[in-house]
C-alpha cells in the first residue's frame, strides 16, 4: 500500500500537471471503484482543480465550488499519467480524470477490488474519511510520545494505527523501527524515555529520506514504480538477506496478508521474535535466537 512518501511524491506530480486545470470529463470503467452516489461523479467534469491534499494513506482532490475527488489506493492501486491522446490503460484502469493537458488514470493489479472512489460535496466533507491521525512530520516530540503512549500496542501496531499515526503502514513502520534500533514488539508502556525520543527521530529520518529518494528517483517524471518493496530498504522485503548494519539474515514474522521484517541483532539482542505459524509448528525446537537458528 502506498504510504506517507509515495503519496507525497505522488501529490506533488499531480500538482504540477492538473492544479488550476479544468477536469473535462471522469470515465469509470470498473463500476465497483465508485463509492458514492450524491453528487454524481459526472457533475465533476466542468470544475478547476483547485488543490491537492493528503489525508491519511488517501489522495483528496480539490474542485472549485467545493466539490472532493477522494481516492484511496489501498494495496494494490496506483496512478497513472498519460499524454494527451494515449490510449488508457485496457485491464487495469477503475476510473480516468481527462484534461487537456492529459489523463490521470486509477489502476489496480491483482483480482481484489478493494481502491476506492467518492465525490463529496461541501467544505467540511473531507473530514469524514478522516482517522485522526497525528501527522508525523508535522508533530513535536511532546505530541509524538503523547500519542504513543495514549494506549498499549506493540511499537508496530501503534505506527500503523491510522487513528495514532497518519499515513504510516507496513512497510516504512520496519524500516523506522529498523533505524531506531526497537523490536516492532515492544509494548509502548514499556518504551523508556530514550527510546521514545529515538523512535521519534527515526520516524522523521525515515520519512524524509526516503521522500527525497523518491523524488529523485522520479525526477520530472510521473512515479510510475510504487512499490512496497524498495532497493535500498534496510529490512523490509528483505528476509534472509544480510542487514546492511551488521551482516545477520533478516527475520520475519508472517500474519494474514502481512508481514514483520527486523533484524535480531539490532533491534531484539539476538532474540528471535515467535512466529504463529512456526514457532506453534516446531514448538520447543523454534529456535529462540541467532545463535541457535
Amino acid at each position: 500500500m502506498p504510504e506517507l512518501p509515495d503519496l507525497t511524491v505522488y501529490m506533488e506530480a499531480l500538482r504540477s500537471r492538473i492544479e488550476g486545470e479544468v477536469l473535462r470529463e471522469v470515465v469509470v470503467a470498473s463500476p465497483f471503484v465508485l463509492r458514492s452516489v450524491d453528487p454524481p461523479i459526472s457533475s465533476a467534469a466542468g470544475h478547476t482543480v483547485t488543490g491537492i491534499e493528503r489525508m491519511g494513506k488517501r489522495i483528496v482532490i480539490g474542485l472549485d465550488g467545493d466539490l472532493w475527488i477522494v481516492i484511496h489506493l489501498m494495496i494494490a492501486g496506483r496512478f497513472r499519467w498519460l499524454a494527451p491522446g494515449k490510449k488508457p490503460p485496457a485491464k487495469l484502469g477503475l476510473a480516468g480524470f481527462l484534461f487537456d493537458t492529459g489523463a490521470l488514470w486509477l489502476t489496480e493489479a491483482g483480482t481484489k477490488r478493494r481502491a476506492s472512489l467518492h465525490l463529496v460535496a461541501g467544505r467540511s466533507a473531507p473530514a469524514e474519511f478522516g482517522r485522526g491521525g497525528l501527522e508525523p512530520l508535522e508533530a513535536t516530540q511532546a505530541d509524538f510520545v503523547a500519542r504513543l503512549r495514549s494506549e498499549n500496542h506493540t511499537l508496530k501496531r501503534a505506527l500503523t494505527d491510522p487513528r495514532l499515526f497518519s499515513g504510516i503502514g507496513n512497510a516504512y513502520s520496519d524500516e523506522i523501527l529498523h533505524r531506531a534500533r526497537l523490536s516492532p514488539l515492544l509494548w509502548t508502556s514499556r518504551l523508556d524515555d530514550e527510546g521514545a525520543a529515538r523512535l521519534y527521530d527515526a520516524v522523521r529520518e525515515t520519512l524524509v529520506d526516503w521522500i527525497d529518494r523518491l523524488r529523485a528517483d522520479a525526477g520530472d517524471k510521473f512515479p510510475e514504480k510504487v512499490t512496497a518493496f524498495r532497493e535500498g530498504m534496510a529490512v523490509h522485503g528483505r528476509f534472509g538477506k544480510p542487514c546492511p548494519v551488521c551482516g545477520a539474515p533478516v527475520q520475519r514474522i508472517r500474519y494474514a496478508d502481512n508481514e514483520t521484517n527486523y533484524c535480531a541483532r539490532c533491534q531484539t539482542g539476538g532474540r528471535l521474535l515467535a512466529d504463529r505459524a512456526m514457532s506453534r509448528l516446531l514448538k520447543d525446537d523454534w529456535p529462540r535466537s541467532l545463535d541457535e537458528l
